[in-house]
Protein backbone atom coordinates (compact mmCIF):
# COMPACT_ATOMS: atom_id res chain seq x y z
CA UNK A 1 0.00 0.00 0.00
CA UNK A 2 2.73 2.54 0.88
CA UNK A 3 4.36 1.47 -2.56
CA UNK A 4 1.24 2.18 -4.28
CA UNK A 5 0.80 5.49 -2.50
CA UNK A 6 4.34 6.59 -3.08
CA UNK A 7 3.85 6.14 -6.61
CA UNK A 8 0.59 7.71 -6.79
CA UNK A 9 1.86 10.93 -5.48
CA UNK A 10 5.15 10.57 -7.77
CA UNK A 11 2.40 10.78 -10.61
CA UNK A 12 0.70 13.62 -9.43
CA UNK A 13 3.76 15.16 -9.25
CA UNK A 14 4.64 14.06 -12.96
CA UNK A 15 1.40 15.27 -14.18
CA UNK A 16 1.94 18.83 -12.21
CA UNK A 17 5.13 19.43 -13.88
CA UNK A 18 3.77 19.20 -17.54
CA UNK A 19 0.01 19.58 -17.43
CA UNK A 20 -0.77 23.28 -19.33
CA UNK A 21 -2.57 24.68 -16.68
CA UNK A 22 -2.75 24.73 -12.67
CA UNK A 23 -4.79 26.59 -9.63
CA UNK A 24 -6.15 29.69 -11.67
CA UNK A 25 -3.88 29.33 -14.80
CA UNK A 26 -5.21 30.90 -18.30
CA UNK A 27 -5.51 29.80 -21.63
CA UNK A 28 -2.25 31.23 -22.81
CA UNK A 29 0.94 29.49 -22.86
CA UNK A 30 3.87 30.52 -20.90
CA UNK A 31 5.49 33.76 -21.09
CA UNK A 32 8.67 35.73 -19.65
CA UNK A 33 9.29 39.19 -18.82
CA UNK A 34 11.81 41.69 -17.47
CA UNK A 35 12.02 44.18 -15.54
CA UNK A 36 14.73 46.54 -14.09
CA UNK A 37 13.64 47.44 -10.42
CA UNK A 38 14.19 51.47 -9.31
CA UNK A 39 13.96 53.72 -6.70
CA UNK A 40 12.94 51.16 -3.17
CA UNK A 41 13.37 51.61 0.44
CA UNK A 42 14.47 50.42 3.56
CA UNK A 43 17.89 48.41 4.25
CA UNK A 44 19.48 45.19 2.38
CA UNK A 45 22.95 43.61 3.31
CA UNK A 46 23.23 43.20 -0.94
CA UNK A 47 22.49 47.10 -1.07
CA UNK A 48 24.75 48.20 1.52
CA UNK A 49 27.75 46.11 -0.09
CA UNK A 50 26.83 48.01 -3.43
CA UNK A 51 26.26 43.83 -4.71
CA UNK A 52 23.52 43.71 -7.58
CA UNK A 53 21.38 40.77 -7.04
CA UNK A 54 19.34 39.61 -9.60
CA UNK A 55 15.43 38.20 -8.42
CA UNK A 56 13.46 35.93 -10.81
CA UNK A 57 10.02 35.87 -9.71
CA UNK A 58 7.07 33.45 -11.05
CA UNK A 59 3.44 33.89 -11.06
CA UNK A 60 0.19 33.17 -12.92
CA UNK A 61 -1.67 35.96 -15.20
CA UNK A 62 -4.90 35.01 -13.54
CA UNK A 63 -6.82 37.07 -10.88
CA UNK A 64 -6.04 34.70 -7.80
CA UNK A 65 -2.32 36.35 -7.96
CA UNK A 66 -3.53 40.03 -8.00
CA UNK A 67 -1.28 40.61 -5.39
CA UNK A 68 1.38 39.89 -7.69
CA UNK A 69 0.14 41.59 -10.97
CA UNK A 70 -0.38 44.49 -9.29
CA UNK A 71 2.54 44.23 -7.51
CA UNK A 72 4.64 44.23 -11.04
CA UNK A 73 1.99 46.26 -13.33
CA UNK A 74 2.67 49.32 -10.48
CA UNK A 75 6.21 49.19 -9.66
CA UNK A 76 5.21 48.18 -5.96
CA UNK A 77 7.96 45.04 -6.14
CA UNK A 78 10.49 46.97 -7.90
CA UNK A 79 10.26 50.13 -5.66
CA UNK A 80 10.88 48.07 -2.40
CA UNK A 81 13.48 45.50 -3.96
CA UNK A 82 15.45 48.83 -4.77
CA UNK A 83 18.31 50.26 -7.65
CA UNK A 84 20.56 46.89 -6.70
CA UNK A 85 18.09 44.45 -7.32
CA UNK A 86 16.67 43.28 -10.85
CA UNK A 87 13.82 42.01 -11.02
CA UNK A 88 12.74 39.44 -13.43
CA UNK A 89 8.92 38.10 -13.88
CA UNK A 90 8.16 34.99 -15.84
CA UNK A 91 4.40 33.86 -15.62
CA UNK A 92 3.27 30.33 -15.59
CA UNK A 93 -0.07 28.21 -16.42
CA UNK A 94 0.79 25.45 -13.73
CA UNK A 95 1.50 25.00 -10.03
CA UNK A 96 4.17 22.00 -11.14
CA UNK A 97 5.74 24.02 -13.87
CA UNK A 98 6.61 26.96 -11.30
CA UNK A 99 7.84 24.42 -8.85
CA UNK A 100 9.70 22.13 -11.62
CA UNK A 101 11.36 25.73 -12.65
CA UNK A 102 12.58 26.45 -9.38
CA UNK A 103 13.87 22.54 -8.76
CA UNK A 104 16.02 23.68 -12.17
CA UNK A 105 17.27 26.93 -10.67
CA UNK A 106 15.41 28.75 -13.30
CA UNK A 107 13.46 30.96 -10.79
CA UNK A 108 14.08 32.02 -7.48
CA UNK A 109 10.26 32.43 -6.08
CA UNK A 110 7.18 32.26 -7.04
CA UNK A 111 3.75 32.57 -5.83
CA UNK A 112 1.99 29.04 -6.46
CA UNK A 113 -0.79 27.49 -4.80
CA UNK A 114 -0.87 24.68 -1.26
CA UNK A 115 -0.70 21.44 -3.35
CA UNK A 116 2.04 22.23 -5.46
CA UNK A 117 4.20 24.25 -2.46
CA UNK A 118 3.59 20.51 -0.67
CA UNK A 119 4.27 18.24 -3.42
CA UNK A 120 7.50 20.16 -3.83
CA UNK A 121 8.65 20.50 -0.46
CA UNK A 122 7.93 16.74 -0.04
CA UNK A 123 9.69 15.55 -3.48
CA UNK A 124 12.84 17.89 -2.54
CA UNK A 125 13.10 16.39 1.18
CA UNK A 126 12.35 19.80 2.46
CA UNK A 127 15.10 21.15 0.68
CA UNK A 128 13.80 23.36 -1.93
CA UNK A 129 11.54 25.64 -0.65
CA UNK A 130 9.96 28.09 1.80
CA UNK A 131 6.44 29.46 1.86
CA UNK A 132 7.59 33.02 3.20
CA UNK A 133 3.92 35.04 2.92
CA UNK A 134 0.09 34.57 1.83
CA UNK A 135 -1.38 36.23 -0.64
CA UNK A 136 -4.73 35.88 -1.09
CA UNK A 137 -7.42 33.47 0.35
CA UNK A 138 -10.69 31.97 -1.33
CA UNK A 139 -12.41 32.35 -4.84
CA UNK A 140 -12.60 28.81 -5.54
CA UNK A 141 -16.12 26.70 -6.43
CA UNK A 142 -18.11 23.92 -7.62
CA UNK A 143 -20.15 24.79 -10.44
CA UNK A 144 -22.47 22.70 -12.41
CA UNK A 145 -25.53 23.05 -14.77
CA UNK A 146 -28.66 23.97 -13.70
CA UNK A 147 -30.21 20.94 -13.59
CA UNK A 148 -28.41 19.44 -10.55
CA UNK A 149 -29.30 20.55 -7.03
CA UNK A 150 -27.76 18.02 -4.74
CA UNK A 151 -24.62 15.70 -4.52
CA UNK A 152 -26.66 12.66 -5.10
CA UNK A 153 -27.47 14.32 -8.72
CA UNK A 154 -23.88 14.15 -9.48
CA UNK A 155 -23.59 10.19 -9.80
CA UNK A 156 -22.40 9.73 -13.32
CA UNK A 157 -21.77 13.16 -14.50
CA UNK A 158 -18.35 14.60 -15.54
CA UNK A 159 -16.76 17.11 -13.72
CA UNK A 160 -13.56 19.08 -14.35
CA UNK A 161 -10.53 20.23 -12.08
CA UNK A 162 -7.34 22.34 -13.58
CA UNK A 163 -4.89 19.33 -13.08
CA UNK A 164 -4.40 15.69 -11.12
CA UNK A 165 -3.44 16.21 -7.47
CA UNK A 166 -3.74 20.19 -7.57
CA UNK A 167 -5.02 22.30 -4.93
CA UNK A 168 -8.56 22.31 -6.98
CA UNK A 169 -9.09 18.32 -7.87
CA UNK A 170 -8.20 17.58 -4.34
CA UNK A 171 -10.56 19.99 -3.31
CA UNK A 172 -13.17 17.92 -5.64
CA UNK A 173 -12.18 14.61 -4.82
CA UNK A 174 -12.05 15.17 -0.91
CA UNK A 175 -15.98 16.57 -1.11
CA UNK A 176 -16.74 14.14 -3.33
CA UNK A 177 -15.58 11.45 -0.89
CA UNK A 178 -17.35 13.23 2.28
CA UNK A 179 -20.59 12.77 0.45
CA UNK A 180 -20.11 8.97 -0.02
CA UNK A 181 -19.35 9.47 -4.26
CA UNK A 182 -16.03 7.52 -5.43
CA UNK A 183 -13.89 9.08 -8.22
CA UNK A 184 -10.47 7.26 -9.11
CA UNK A 185 -7.46 9.06 -11.11
CA UNK A 186 -8.60 7.62 -14.35
CA UNK A 187 -11.99 9.59 -14.52
CA UNK A 188 -13.54 6.61 -13.36
CA UNK A 189 -15.60 5.76 -10.33
CA UNK A 190 -19.32 7.45 -9.27
CA UNK A 191 -18.36 10.79 -10.80
CA UNK A 192 -16.21 10.83 -13.48
CA UNK A 193 -13.05 13.24 -12.78
CA UNK A 194 -11.35 15.11 -16.05
CA UNK A 195 -8.49 16.81 -15.33
CA UNK A 196 -8.05 19.79 -18.11
CA UNK A 197 -6.74 23.21 -18.78
CA UNK A 198 -9.61 25.86 -17.57
CA UNK A 199 -10.02 27.60 -20.65
CA UNK A 200 -10.48 23.75 -22.15
CA UNK A 201 -13.28 23.36 -19.13
CA UNK A 202 -15.07 26.82 -20.37
CA UNK A 203 -15.07 25.50 -23.97
CA UNK A 204 -16.36 21.69 -23.05
CA UNK A 205 -19.40 22.98 -20.54
CA UNK A 206 -20.57 25.22 -23.00
CA UNK A 207 -20.16 22.26 -25.42
CA UNK A 208 -21.85 20.22 -23.17
CA UNK A 209 -19.31 17.19 -22.38
CA UNK A 210 -19.19 17.82 -18.96
CA UNK A 211 -21.32 18.75 -16.45
CA UNK A 212 -19.77 21.20 -14.13
CA UNK A 213 -16.22 21.62 -12.23
CA UNK A 214 -14.24 22.85 -9.45
CA UNK A 215 -12.38 25.92 -10.57
CA UNK A 216 -11.01 28.94 -9.16
CA UNK A 217 -11.38 32.08 -9.98
CA UNK A 218 -11.89 33.82 -12.56
CA UNK A 219 -13.00 30.30 -14.23
CA UNK A 220 -16.26 29.91 -11.75
CA UNK A 221 -17.35 33.34 -12.55
CA UNK A 222 -16.91 32.72 -16.35
CA UNK A 223 -18.79 29.21 -16.23
CA UNK A 224 -21.39 31.73 -14.52
CA UNK A 225 -21.81 34.34 -16.65
CA UNK A 226 -20.74 32.83 -19.94
CA UNK A 227 -21.76 28.71 -19.86
CA UNK A 228 -24.96 29.47 -17.42
CA UNK A 229 -23.73 27.46 -14.75
CA UNK A 230 -24.62 27.99 -11.32
CA UNK A 231 -22.61 27.25 -8.16
CA UNK A 232 -23.37 24.21 -5.96
CA UNK A 233 -20.56 24.77 -3.47
CA UNK A 234 -18.63 27.76 -2.73
CA UNK A 235 -15.34 26.25 -0.90
CA UNK A 236 -14.92 29.20 1.88
CA UNK A 237 -17.93 27.35 3.33
CA UNK A 238 -16.46 24.50 3.84
CA UNK A 239 -13.53 25.85 5.72
CA UNK A 240 -13.00 27.89 9.11
CA UNK A 241 -14.32 31.56 8.94
CA UNK A 242 -14.40 30.98 5.02
CA UNK A 243 -10.69 30.85 5.05
CA UNK A 244 -7.96 28.85 3.05
CA UNK A 245 -5.26 29.50 1.29
CA UNK A 246 -5.17 30.21 -2.16
CA UNK A 247 -2.02 31.61 -3.42
CA UNK A 248 1.06 32.29 -1.43
CA UNK A 249 4.75 33.31 -1.67
CA UNK A 250 7.41 30.18 -1.95
CA UNK A 251 11.02 31.34 -2.16
CA UNK A 252 13.65 29.01 -3.24
CA UNK A 253 16.09 27.65 0.26
CA UNK A 254 19.38 28.69 -1.23
CA UNK A 255 18.16 32.22 -2.04
CA UNK A 256 16.86 32.66 1.00
CA UNK A 257 19.61 31.71 2.62
CA UNK A 258 21.86 33.53 0.50
CA UNK A 259 19.48 36.89 -0.04
CA UNK A 260 18.00 36.79 3.26
CA UNK A 261 17.07 41.07 2.30
CA UNK A 262 16.44 40.89 -0.68
CA UNK A 263 13.48 38.34 0.11
CA UNK A 264 12.90 40.92 3.00
CA UNK A 265 12.31 43.48 0.44
CA UNK A 266 10.31 40.95 -1.59
CA UNK A 267 8.01 40.64 1.20
CA UNK A 268 7.98 44.37 2.14
CA UNK A 269 6.04 44.66 -1.75
CA UNK A 270 4.02 41.72 -1.13
CA UNK A 271 2.57 43.40 1.73
CA UNK A 272 2.78 47.09 0.30
CA UNK A 273 1.00 45.75 -2.78
CA UNK A 274 -1.71 43.88 -0.99
CA UNK A 275 -2.36 47.13 0.89
CA UNK A 276 -2.97 48.65 -2.33
CA UNK A 277 -5.39 45.46 -3.76
CA UNK A 278 -6.96 46.02 -0.34
CA UNK A 279 -7.85 49.86 -0.60
CA UNK A 280 -8.35 50.56 -4.08
CA UNK A 281 -10.30 47.83 -5.68
CA UNK A 282 -10.91 49.36 -8.68
CA UNK A 283 -7.49 50.79 -9.91
CA UNK A 284 -6.01 47.62 -8.28
CA UNK A 285 -8.56 45.48 -10.74
CA UNK A 286 -7.30 47.67 -13.62
CA UNK A 287 -3.74 46.99 -12.85
CA UNK A 288 -4.31 43.25 -12.83
CA UNK A 289 -6.11 43.41 -15.74
CA UNK A 290 -3.60 45.29 -17.59
CA UNK A 291 -0.22 42.72 -16.48
CA UNK A 292 -2.56 40.18 -17.67
CA UNK A 293 -3.51 41.58 -20.97
CA UNK A 294 0.22 41.61 -21.28
CA UNK A 295 1.30 38.31 -20.64
CA UNK A 296 -1.81 36.92 -22.26
CA UNK A 297 -2.70 39.24 -25.34
CA UNK A 298 -6.66 39.10 -24.24
CA UNK A 299 -8.11 41.12 -21.58
CA UNK A 300 -10.61 39.69 -19.15
CA UNK A 301 -14.44 41.69 -19.21
CA UNK A 302 -14.27 44.14 -16.32
CA UNK A 303 -17.09 42.38 -15.48
CA UNK A 304 -15.53 39.17 -14.88
CA UNK A 305 -12.87 40.85 -12.81
CA UNK A 306 -15.18 42.68 -10.79
CA UNK A 307 -17.50 39.41 -10.08
CA UNK A 308 -14.61 37.53 -8.78
CA UNK A 309 -12.75 39.91 -7.35
CA UNK A 310 -15.31 40.24 -4.83
CA UNK A 311 -14.69 36.13 -3.78
CA UNK A 312 -11.58 36.64 -2.75
CA UNK A 313 -9.28 37.77 0.37
CA UNK A 314 -6.25 39.35 -0.30
CA UNK A 315 -4.07 38.38 2.90
CA UNK A 316 -0.44 38.37 3.98
CA UNK A 317 -1.70 35.09 6.21
CA UNK A 318 -0.12 32.11 4.68
CA UNK A 319 -3.50 30.14 6.63
CA UNK A 320 -1.40 27.41 7.53
CA UNK A 321 -4.35 25.43 9.09
CA UNK A 322 -5.35 25.04 5.85
CA UNK A 323 -2.49 23.86 4.21
CA UNK A 324 -2.31 21.19 6.53
CA UNK A 325 -5.85 19.78 5.82
CA UNK A 326 -5.26 20.35 2.17
CA UNK A 327 -1.82 17.71 2.76
CA UNK A 328 -4.14 15.76 4.78
CA UNK A 329 -7.06 15.30 2.23
CA UNK A 330 -4.43 14.42 -0.41
CA UNK A 331 -2.79 11.68 2.12
CA UNK A 332 -6.61 10.13 2.44
CA UNK A 333 -7.16 10.06 -1.48
CA UNK A 334 -3.91 8.50 -2.01
CA UNK A 335 -2.23 10.99 -3.96
CA UNK A 336 0.14 11.86 -1.68
CA UNK A 337 2.10 9.78 1.36
CA UNK A 338 2.15 11.17 4.55
CA UNK A 339 4.51 14.31 4.56
CA UNK A 340 6.11 15.83 7.48
CA UNK A 341 5.80 19.53 6.72
CA UNK A 342 8.10 20.64 9.37
CA UNK A 343 10.25 23.58 8.23
CA UNK A 344 8.01 24.42 5.05
CA UNK A 345 6.98 27.70 7.09
CA UNK A 346 9.81 30.71 7.26
CA UNK A 347 7.94 33.46 8.42
CA UNK A 348 10.33 35.37 10.44
CA UNK A 349 10.97 38.04 7.67
CA UNK A 350 7.28 38.52 7.32
CA UNK A 351 6.87 38.96 10.56
CA UNK A 352 9.55 41.65 11.14
CA UNK A 353 7.91 43.61 8.15
CA UNK A 354 4.15 43.50 9.87
CA UNK A 355 5.44 44.26 13.06
CA UNK A 356 7.54 47.65 11.94
CA UNK A 357 4.12 48.03 10.73
CA UNK A 358 2.42 47.77 13.53
CA UNK A 359 0.17 44.35 12.39
CA UNK A 360 -0.13 41.74 14.43
CA UNK A 361 2.55 38.14 14.09
CA UNK A 362 1.00 35.47 11.83
CA UNK A 363 1.84 31.67 12.24
CA UNK A 364 2.62 28.59 10.33
CA UNK A 365 2.41 25.07 11.49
Amino acid sequence: MNRTRRWLGLLALSVLAVGAVACGGDDSSSSAASTTAAGGSGSSTSAASGEKVTLRLGFFPNVTHATALVGVERGIFAEKLGPDVTLQTQSFNAGGAAIEALFADAIDATYVGPNPAINGFVKSGGDALRIVSGATSGGAFLVVRSNIAAPADLKGKKLATPQLGQTQDVALRAWLKGQGLEADTSGGGDVSILPQENAQTLDAFKAGNIDGAWVPEPWATRLVQEGGAKVLVKEADLWPNGQYVTTHLVVSKKFLDKHPDTVKRLIEGQVAANEFVNTNAADAQKAANDQIEKITQKRLSDAVVAAAWKNLTFTNDPIASSLKKSADDAVSLGLLEQPDLTGIYDLTLLNQVLEAQGQPDVSGL
